[in-house]
């Protein structure tokens, strides 16, 4: 199966191009305080180190201007950076003098439509982008009854409305987002807005929650998406370390092949006939593999029924039996080797490839 993507219009974040046929970006948002200057520059730059193409900041308050003005004097941003703004409009306005990317508003909690003219009217000065954040948890109260408390009409009527007004305004340099906390409300809402807009979407479930929680229902939700074509950014939002969400985001982009990068781990789950401590080996294996940017298929396999048959098509792999283990390359074995000295020999091969 190969995934078509939904052409969409191309705009500019920075240096970045999204849409139509740009690669999808994954994109994180920082966790720390952005008074914490040494916490979050720290963080911004194992963001960047881990390949994430966009950062977001939350700027919460005035005072957290004068900590962005010092991060951006720095120029530790190698990668464009969004300015997360909500209720005061005065906050967007003031990122965009400091030189942000790109703002992430939501409409529906900024105010008039007078303090939104006056963003996008900024954003042009400033040659930004704008993206436009609806979350089913701030809907306007009168779109919200007009559609009889139906989320999923809500939140479409809203983002219409909105890109209604800045096409009105002459502004196209914008992204959407329109994200729920439930799996199927936000597959539903970006499934009509494709059909009915051509702007390039953010795709992403808002409040995912833990690791394994988080990871699943934004692979369930964004996953469908991505497979029906539709999606030009992404993020993994979850109660996590920042880098994690994007270690995930792209672990969905490389199982549906919409990117080819890093490293690609495959394992059996191991069972009754697994010799060895599996689980622990492959995480060795990921530890040692985790910088390695050249795109590589590694099979991991506890047994010879789990073996080079099974993982023919990777780069390079490992059998175990019960004192000795294999390691093969596109499904033929290379050489035999004692368990205890697999590892080391392991490695040795793999950089051979890489």
């Amino acid at each position: 199966m190969v995934i078509k993507r939904r052409k969409t219009k191309v705009i500019k974040v920075g240096k970045l191009k999204i849409g139509g046929s740009n690669p999808i970006v994954v994109q994180s948002m920082t966790k720390n305080k952005i008074e914490n200057l040494k916490k979050i520059k720290s963080e911004i730059k194992e963001l960047i180190n881990c390949n994430c193409e966009i950062i977001r900041l939350a700027i919460p308050n005035r005072n957290s201007i004068n900590y962005l003005k010092s991060l951006m004097s720095e120029k530790i941003f190698s990668i464009p950076i969004v300015a997360d703004i909500h209720f005061d409009y005065k906050l967007a306005l003031d990122c965009l003098d400091v030189g942000v990317d790109c703002i992430r508003i939501n409409p529906g909690n900024i105010g008039n439509k007078n303090r939104l003219a006056e963003i996008i009217k900024k954003a042009v000065q400033k040659k930004a982008a704008i993206r436009i954040g609806v979350n089913s948890g701030s809907i306007g109260r009168i779109i919200f009854n007009k559609n009889n408390g139906n989320i999923v009409e809500s939140m479409v009527e809203s983002v219409l409305e909105n890109v209604r007004f800045f096409e009105k305004l002459e502004f196209y340099n914008f992204k959407i987002s329109a994200k729920a906390s439930s799996v199927l409300d936000t597959v539903n809402v970006y499934k009509i807005l494709s059909d009915k807009i051509n702007y390039p979407l953010h795709l992403g479930v808002t409040e995912a929650g833990t690791l394994v929680r988080g990871s699943i229902k934004s692979s369930v939700g964004i996953g469908i998406l991505l497979a029906k074509g539709i999606g030009d950014t992404i993020r993994v939002s979850l109660t996590e370390k920042s880098v994690d969400e994007v270690k995930a985001g792209y672990l969905i982009l490389n199982s549906l092949n919409l990117r080819r990068f890093g490293v690609d781990i495959i394992s059996c789950p191991t069972c009754g006939r697994t010799q060895i401590d599996l689980i622990n080996f492959v995480k060795k294996i990921e530890d040692i593999t985790k910088n390695i940017k050249k795109r590589l298929k590694i099979a991991v396999m506890g047994c010879i029924v789990n073996g080079p048959g099974e993982a023919k098509e990777a780069d390079i792999g490992i059998a175990f039996g019960k004192k000795k283990a294999a390691i093969f390359v596109k499904g033929k074995i290379l050489k035999r080797l004692d368990i205890n000295n697999i590892l080391e020999e392991f490695v040795k091969e793999l950089y051979k490839i890489v």
